[in-house]
């Protein structure tokens, strides 16, 4: 039986990856504003790095109104794929401007995960541990900084450090990430009850707690 706690574990992974991307970027900059030239361009520089925070900003202002509509669990689902896409558009990019899209896309991901992950997990945790497992974005994100930092500090020794490796390996934990959501998390009982479908917030509660009754 599936317990809350590691339901929420597996939700947190998206800000894990934001936190990733956060940390990612800061020492990839260095090698993409000499593939594109920006050392005169600090504005531009500047776009590259801010334009996920841009994408994760315009996405908040209507990510809870969206998972209203569709659940929680769906957009935490758009939120993966966007994370995959942008990073596989990254690494692919053949300009500045491609990458700008990419860094855009990718912040919608982010801008997604930050906003419902905690919502998703206040909604399926018992009140008894719902404050203990709401510090696991924190730490996931804070987790997801320290591994980047590593991986960029390895690949930053290597003869030809290449940024587009360094953004593109974002797809790996993002392709687990859709594969937890679409196949492992549930969907949030309490949205399910919101919308009149209780047999299906009843099914998902026994999972979540491990008893029958959840009355």
């Amino acid at each position: 039986m599936r317990g809350a706690g590691l339901v929420a574990i597996a939700a947190s992974i998206g800000n894990l990856l934001q936190g990733w991307d956060n940390a990612t970027i800061a020492g990839a900059v260095l090698y993409i504003k000499k593939e594109f030239s920006l050392e005169s361009n600090p504005t531009m520089e500047g776009l590259i790095v801010a334009m996920s925070l841009i994408g994760a900003t315009i996405i908040t202002t209507f990510a809870g109104t969206v998972s209203d509509w569709l659940g929680r669990r769906s957009v935490l689902i758009v939120s993966s794929v966007l994370y995959s896409i942008s990073a596989l558009v990254m690494f692919w990019s053949p300009n500045v401007y491609i990458l700008l899209l990419a860094r855009l896309l990718d912040g919608f991901g982010i801008g997604l995960a930050l906003t419902i992950v905690p919502v998703y997990i206040s909604e399926i945790a018992p009140s008894e541990t719902r404050g203990k497992l709401n510090t696991l974005p924190q730490l996931s994100g804070s987790g997801g900084m320290f591994l980047s930092y590593c991986m960029v500090f390895g690949m930053s020794l290597m003869d030809n450090p290449s940024w587009r490796l360094m953004l593109a390996v974002l797809f790996i934990p993002s392709i687990f990430y859709v594969v937890l959501t679409i196949f492992y998390l549930p969907e949030s009982p309490r949205w399910l009850v919101s919308k009149g479908r209780m047999l299906e917030a009843k099914q998902v509660l026994q999972e979540l707690r491990g008893k029958e009754d959840v009355s």
